[in-house]
């Protein structure tokens, strides 16, 4: 049997199990709802549930683009410079170490409880690992790459986008795949502390009146963000797959300024 039939079957067994013990009175239905309370329970608010997650949606995507694409520009320009990578590094990895959902409520101060707070926490939440991943990739890679398009008249942009961060793909998307994960966990959190509106205000108000089915619901859209996430990963993975090695991509963005793709510095 393959691994992944294995897997398949897993996922099956779960789904069966899930729907089998509450059903059965093994599991308490207010500790674990049935699959298809759970799904029918979503089928019956999905307006209430549609706009919620267009909410959740829209900050996740803009704490996104703060959080990951921040986090790969500012740990690639920290990671190729010796000098801030030494004073910046153990301030960000200390940093890092704190458990930033205590910060929360400061947001909420400066920002108030609507969509901006929000925003502000999941992309500080989600640019750490990232930074830090792509600085630690940065770091990996082999000197005389850059040295050899330095050489060829690459400017510093011209470095960071051909060199340095193509060879630091594999270690930049796993940084990638945690930040946007924990932009998501970010976003659902602050939702649930202090909101009136997406899925993390949903499964929190639920949750006062003891209404597991709905908060279910709301769990398991959470997880499809997540699984969906997830997927995008995987197909970058796939598209850059050409640069799975410092190597490579090095050899690569030599052959195009040999060949005049890079313009030498004026």
């Amino acid at each position: 049997m393959s691994a992944k039939t294995l897997r398949h079957l897993i996922v099956i067994g779960l789904i069966a199990l899930w729907e089998i013990l509450p059903r059965t009175g093994l599991i308490p239905e207010l500790f674990l709802p049935s699959l298809s309370s759970t799904l029918r329970a979503g089928w019956n608010e999905a307006p209430e549930y549609g706009h919620a997650l267009a909410v959740t949606l829209y900050e996740v995507a803009i704490s996104m683009a703060f959080a990951c694409g921040g986090g790969i520009l500012l740990g690639a320009i920290v990671g190729s410079l010796p000098k801030p990578r030494v004073l910046i590094m153990p301030m960000v990895s200390s940093l890092y170490a704190v458990p930033l959902v205590i910060l929360y409520p400061v947001f909420t101060v400066w920002l108030g409880i609507g969509t901006e707070s929000k925003i502000a926490f999941a992309s500080i939440y989600g640019f750490l690992p990232t930074m830090l991943a792509t600085a630690a990739g940065i770091q990996t890679i082999d000197p005389q790459l850059i040295l050899a398009a330095r050489s060829m008249g690459a400017t510093m942009s011209q470095r960071l986008v051909r060199v340095i961060i193509p060879a630091a793909i594999p270690t930049v998307l796993s940084g990638l795949r945690v930040g946007g994960a924990l932009v998501i966990v970010g976003v659902v959190v602050s939702e649930m502390l202090i909101s009136s509106a997406g899925i993390g205000y949903l499964i929190s108000r639920y949750r006062t009146i003891l209404d597991s089915p709905h908060v279910f619901a709301g769990v398991l859209l959470v997880l499809f963000m997540a699984m969906a996430f997830n997927a995008a990963i995987k197909w970058i993975e796939r598209k850059a797959a050409i640069w799975q090695t410092g190597t490579r991509a090095g050899q690569t963005a030599a052959d195009d300024i040999g060949s005049g793709a890079v313009q030498p510095a004026t």
